[in-house]
């Protein structure tokens, strides 16, 4: 199912490192971006989070996002 997660992150952001870790653990399959590096990005994310660049923010398949979801929420929302 790879490609229905998206996680926007960057380098720098240990919530990122963490719930990737987690996510790969689960074999939860996700595109990763790094918003440094994909203005287009970065300015989806900040529309997301009412103007902060805040990572991670994980869109899902139906256009839903979470911002600095748990590994719980995560599978909730994919129904894992």
């Amino acid at each position: 199912m790879a490609g229905t997660v998206t996680m926007y992150s960057t380098t720098w952001c240990g919530y990122c490192r963490r719930l990737k870790s987690q996510m790969d653990r689960e074999g939860i399959a996700y595109t990763e971006i790094n918003i440094e590096e994909d203005p287009k990005s970065a300015a989806f994310v900040a529309e997301a989070n009412g103007g902060n660049q805040t990572v991670p923010t994980v869109r899902f398949a139906d256009g839903s996002t979470l911002t600095n979801p748990s590994l719980a929420q995560v599978k909730q929302k994919i129904g894992a």
